[in-house]
């Protein structure tokens, strides 16, 4: 096949689509920015692409809840095209507003075979919006197709105030542990997971899942925002790296992608 196709999804409130359309570009992918109703009105067909992308922002104004106003269309008018998308194969990403609306629609966690609700992302713990620079680290155990050959700890921003992370259940976490879907944790520059590192209060400090497949994967802090090294606030101090932390997610999907 012909170079790799990503859909960067937009609806009233989305505002990190540009930045993730850059980010898929600069690895290889052809990208389109389509809205939502373009794909309601059948103007373009979800079969087309093979990387289905739903960025950050603050869709329909995070009305009722964050992200919650998209994922009921994604779930009652998208449920069919994506469950396909899924089955062919296919990838899709989700970052921070993009993470709230697959959640709340049941794309992921994705276990027990069925689309259901089985995580949410509620109000943080500190009660306030929080923009800032995060250590992360990926579980050694982790299947996610978008992670692979990430070790050690990378940092990435995060911007929001609705991002702790609560399972329906102690089984649901068990079960994403098991599976190996915990793909990012909150974490000092050492690598260990400490009350201070954890943001949000997420529990176990989950900064990202995947579904069982390793390709449907979703995560708080924005990757789009560090594929410069010097995206980096601090890299006067530290040294200008070759490129920035978030750019090997994107590289993965599209090579991953190519193939299929």
């Amino acid at each position: 096949m012909g170079k790799v196709r990503t859909l960067v999804l937009r609806a009233a409130g989305t505002n990190c689509d540009q930045e993730t359309a850059y980010a898929f570009q600069l690895v290889g992918s052809e990208v389109e920015l389509v809205h939502i109703n373009q794909l309601f009105r059948h103007e373009r067909r979800l079969s087309d692409y093979q990387i289905l992308a739903a960025p950050g922002g603050f869709a329909y104004g995070d009305d009722i809840s964050a992200g919650k106003a998209l994922a009921n269309e994604l779930k009652f008018r998208l449920a069919d095209q994506i469950r396909q998308f899924i089955d062919d194969g296919k990838l899709i990403l989700g970052v921070c507003n993009g993470f709230q609306a697959l959640a709340k629609a049941g794309c992921l966690p994705g276990i027990r075979g069925s689309i259901r609700q089985a995580i949410t992302l509620f109000n943080s713990d500190t009660g306030s919006f929080q923009c800032r620079w995060l250590h992360l680290k990926v579980p050694d155990n982790s299947k996610c197709v978008f992670t692979k050959g990430l070790s050690g700890v990378i940092q990435l921003p995060m911007a929001n105030g609705e991002g702790k992370f609560v399972p329906a259940d102690d089984a649901s976490l068990q079960e994403m542990k098991a599976n190996g879907q915990i793909v990012l944790q909150y974490c000092d520059r050492h690598g260990e997971l400490t009350p201070e590192s954890n943001p949000n209060g997420s529990v176990e400090a989950i900064a990202g899942i995947c579904d069982p497949t390793g390709r449907v994967f979703a995560l708080m802090p924005h990757p789009e925002r560090h594929i410069h090294p010097t995206h980096h606030p601090r890299w006067t101090r530290e040294g200008l790296k070759k490129e920035g932390d978030g750019v090997q997610i994107f590289r993965n999907a599209v090579e991953y992608a190519a193939k299929l």
